[in-house]
């Protein structure tokens, strides 16, 4: 695997790490009031989406072991370009219901030991 794919891999998991623990213990009510928690997963979910991006473009094939990879790269720009529009409840239910599902996809392309 080359370097820059393995760069990418790793910050995408330094990433989902990172909103896991911004969020740990954390209800919907608790996220919904914090802005410092939902500013900084939103940051993490346009560092993902970027990393995804990169590899669309570097070596896509690696895209087809990550579901949805097209809605995650999405959800990074109306992060980043429709931020009047961002609904917390829809980052909840992305930290809460699809982040497991892709940190497990992400290991099985680069295990935390292949770095």
């Amino acid at each position: 695997m080359q370097l820059e794919l393995k760069k990418y891999l790793f910050d995408i998991l330094e990433a989902i790490k990172d909103i896991e623990n911004f969020t740990k213990g954390l209800s919907y009510s608790d996220f919904n009031e914090n802005g410092m928690a939902q500013a900084a997963a939103e940051r993490k979910f346009e560092i993902i989406g970027e990393a995804l991006n990169r590899i669309k473009y570097f070596e896509s094939s690696v895209l087809n072991n990550i579901s949805e990879h097209h809605r995650i790269i999405g959800f990074r720009n109306i992060l980043a370009h429709g931020y009047d529009d961002v609904d917390n409840e829809i980052v909840w239910n992305a930290i809460k219901n699809h982040l497991p599902k892709l940190k497990k996809e992400i290991k099985n392309i680069f295990p935390p030991d292949a770095g």
